[in-house]
């Protein structure tokens, strides 16, 4: 059975200031998670379900399925902050989404095969779906993946990041996700923000965490577990999240699941910052230049 692929394209781009996820880029208009449909769609994957807010449905069917439902089919589902279980209350002044464990979550009944998560804003290229596809379709036991970067290669020039620093066993399993922030690149020099406040530096070689996930339906019941947790401590938090490397991290650390890294040769770029677009929209349009990708994606 072909996998699935699960876009989260439900964040409000905070940092960005605007809805990035539905921002033309591509030389003919197209969003960064066009390109994630397009090499999905020639990697193997057999169907494509979109993680949106109610409040960009119209937008996000007008400008990006209906293009990409031509040639794979598309299935939208919504997260939103009341999205949660009966009895808990939102504290009234939340805005953001709960994070992308959550998000995972809400796909829960659109998806009944082995499938990957991905964020909407960040480029992964060809063989990062490809590998995963490969790796999904021929999986015979519950066993979770990621592809993994090297650190180097996903900053800002810009501004700070976070990113889930990656720790592997010597046959390429996970052993431990540990997030990482106010990463910057001074004098050549990468740099993160310790619990102390202060800077500590990192060697550039790590590999880190982009959210390109690799899952087996049965990861639904141990987000909707650690969900169900996080939520009975934090609704009436305004910015607390969970996010998807801290749910693998739980399962990995309880000795309930592993988590396999895969390489790729593929490179990451992605945005995060309003300034980003610009470097965005020239490699987009290099790599349509030497034919990697067509000048415009979907005819």
């Amino acid at each position: 059975m072909k996998p699935t692929l699960v876009i989260l394209a439900a964040g409000i781009g905070s940092r960005y200031g605007s809805v990035k996820q539905l921002d033309k880029m591509g030389p003919s208009g197209e969003t960064i998670l066009d390109y994630s449909a397009y090499d999905a769609m020639r990697a193997g994957f057999g169907k494509i379900v979109f993680v949106i807010r109610k409040n960009i449905e119209e937008d996000f069917k007008a400008h990006v399925i209906s293009k990409i439902e031509k040639h794979i089919p598309c299935e939208v589902v919504f997260q939103e902050l009341h999205n949660v279980p009966e009895g808990i209350e939102v504290h009234p002044d939340r805005v953001k989404p709960w994070g992308t464990g959550h998000a995972v979550l809400v796909a829960r009944n659109a998806v009944k095969e082995n499938f990957a998560a991905i964020n909407a804003d960040d480029f992964y290229g060809f063989d990062a779906f490809k590998t995963m596809a490969d790796h999904l379709k021929n999986l015979d036991k519950a066993e979770y993946s990621m592809v993994g970067y090297p650190i180097q290669k996903t900053l800002s020039d810009h501004g700070s990041v976070s990113r889930g620093v990656c720790s592997t066993n010597d046959e390429g399993y996970l052993e431990s996700i540990v997030e990482r922030t106010k990463i910057i690149r001074e004098s050549g020099i990468i740099k993160f923000q310790d619990e102390n406040g202060e800077m500590q530096p990192l060697t550039g070689k790590e590999t880190v965490s982009m959210n390109f996930w690799g899952f087996t339906p049965d990861i639904f019941d141990f987000i909707e577990q650690q969900f169900h947790e996080f939520i009975g401590k934090e609704a009436g938090n305004l910015k607390s999240e969970i996010y998807i490397p801290f749910v693998v991290d739980n399962l990995i650390n309880s000795g309930e699941r592993q988590a396999k890294v895969l390489d790729t040769t593929a490179e990451w770029f992605g945005i995060t910052y309003k300034e980003d677009k610009e470097a965005a929209v020239k490699r987009l349009q290099s790599l349509a230049d030497t034919g990697e990708y067509p000048q415009k994606l979907w005819m």
